[in-house]
């Protein structure tokens, strides 16, 4: 699975974790397909802002599958249905 699609899985199971500004970078980046340069204007913040925020999220989305694996749970459901 590439990043992009892994990222937008993991925002669905766990992006009620993450706070507001980081549930709206991430949506906009991955959902809507901003570039960071957009996602800047929008938000009224640096570039380099939203760059730390994407990848603060994405770290801890990672984080969050580690601990709670609902991704690696629920992909292992859907390939046993099969």
């Amino acid at each position: 699975m590439h990043k992009a699609g892994r990222m937008v899985l993991l925002y669905d199971f766990y992006g009620k974790l993450l706070t507001p500004k980081q549930q709206e970078v991430v949506r906009l980046y991955y959902e809507e397909d901003l570039s960071l340069g957009e996602i800047a204007e929008e938000l009224k913040i640096t570039r380099q802002a939203v760059y730390d925020i994407l990848k603060r999220s994405e770290q801890a989305l990672e984080k969050y599958e580690r601990k709670l694996g609902l991704l690696e749970g629920d992909s292992k459901k859907s390939a046993e249905g099969d």
